[in-house]
């Protein structure tokens, strides 16, 4: 959430900012300014109304030592009437202070100048490629028949318990998502990022920390009964363990890594892009989470893309790391790169990682501060990344590693699974 001192400081660079995330924000501006004004006026009414209540209390005490009991049954009415007055103003302060949060929280967060014109996906800026195209087999196949060929992924069968978008992974395939679990977790716990198994539903007041709220509401399995949504990612829960948290000056950085199964409606997808592992509503997926003073957030940010890269190269497969535009961003980053595999049997870059530096947009709702070297409180800046998303690295490695009659499994991988092939 944007600040009341961002907007106020400068209005019409806020809205110039935010048109590169093709978000009209004019309309939204004014009104959270007029609501600010208002705001003062209502506080302002208030204390010199509280100001009146003391000195008429005073004079009627003064009065009734005189004797005056008329003029200080008239002061008491006077007091009643500005008692009833304060009753209003608070009332309408409360109403007041609720519609401006209600609009302030439409305004999503600014890009930072680094972030490229565009208007989709077609616009990100490729800053990076990585790995050796893989050499296939004749009739190299797609991963969703290689699943069925070796019997390690089952499609029908999800679909059967649930519905599509939930797979049953099988036999060595089973072994291969726990593999890649333990080794990304491993990979980052040596790294310095602390292991944490959090909750995977959450209550709205999370959800509401990090931006899902109310911004992808629809895109989020709700438990109604009692209101609890599936994480859609273990950023949700990971970074509201600091929500309502001081820190002090000297606990920075805050470095963290969680395992969750990630849900998602993925309302409206169809087509290729949903094939096989290319889109599910329930993944595995590894996450890296930090929080960082704001002079140090941007040098977070590269440890955070060098320390994917070590993983995506670890693994041996071909790669882009991407610079989204403004017009591809997510509500609430300031900044995103984006990693993408190559999967020569499809044909097409998957994305497997988002890697987005937040600044201070979700600490202002988390309530996530610390004090700095003079005492003065000051928000935190929020980073997180995938490391990595499940699915779609296993869709790249079965299609990238297949040889005649078999899947090569990566040498890093091998003391984890157990096994160097899948046959």
């Amino acid at each position: 959430m944007l600040t009341l001192k961002v907007l106020r400081d400068d209005p019409e660079g806020v809205i110039a900012r935010l048109q590169k995330k093709h978000f009209d924000a004019r309309d939204i501006v004014f009104e959270v300014i007029a609501l600010d004004d208002r705001r003062k006026a209502l506080q302002k009414e208030s204390d010199d109304l509280l100001s009146a209540q003391k000195k008429a209390a005073a004079e009627i005490g003064a009065l009734m030592k005189a004797g005056q009991k008329e003029e200080a049954e008239a002061a008491k009415q006077r007091v009643a009437e500005m008692k009833t007055r304060s009753a209003e103003l608070l009332a309408e302060a409360d109403a007041n202070g609720k519609a401006l949060e209600d609009k302030l929280v439409l305004l999503p967060n600014l890009p930072c100048d680094l972030v490229p014109e565009g208007a989709g996906a077609a616009d990100n800026l490729v800053v990076k490629m990585g790995g050796e195209d893989p050499v296939l087999p004749e009739g190299a196949l797609p991963h969703w028949d290689l699943a069925k060929k070796y019997d390690i992924i089952d499609f029908d069968l999800g679909v059967k318990i649930t519905g599509a978008g939930f797979p049953v992974y099988k036999g060595k395939g089973a072994k291969l998502q726990r593999a890649l679990i333990n080794f990304f977790l491993d990979r980052n716990t040596a790294a310095g990022y602390q292991e944490v198994e959090p909750p995977v539903m959450v209550n709205a007041a999370s959800g509401f920390g990090t931006g899902q709220l109310p911004d992808k509401e629809g895109q989020m399995y709700h438990a109604t009964v009692d209101n609890f949504y599936m994480v859609p990612t273990a950023e949700v829960p990971v970074t509201n363990i600091f929500r309502d948290v001081i820190l002090k000056a000297d606990e920075f950085p805050q470095k963290m890594t969680a395992y969750t199964p990630c849900f998602r409606r993925e309302a409206g997808s169809y087509g290729k892009d949903v094939r096989g592992l290319n889109r599910l509503h329930q993944f595995d997926k590894v996450e890296i989470v930090r929080v960082e003073k704001p002079e140090n957030s941007y040098a977070a940010l590269d440890e955070m893309i060098a320390h994917v890269e070590s993983l995506v190269n670890a693994l041996g497969l071909r790669y882009r790391i991407l610079r989204l535009c403004g017009g591809d961003m997510s509500f609430t980053s300031a900044i995103t790169y984006d990693f993408e595999l190559w999967s020569a049997a499809q044909g097409r870059w998957l994305e497997i990682s988002s890697v987005s530096n937040f600044e201070s947009y979700q600490a202002n709702r988390l309530h996530l501060r610390y004090r700095d070297e003079s005492g003065k409180m000051q928000l935190c800046h929020t980073l997180n990344g995938s490391s990595l998303a499940l699915p779609r690295v296993v869709a790249a490695l079965l299609e990238d590693n297949q040889k005649d009659g078999y899947i090569e499994i990566p040498e890093v991988l091998r003391p984890y699974t157990g096994f160097d092939r899948i046959d």
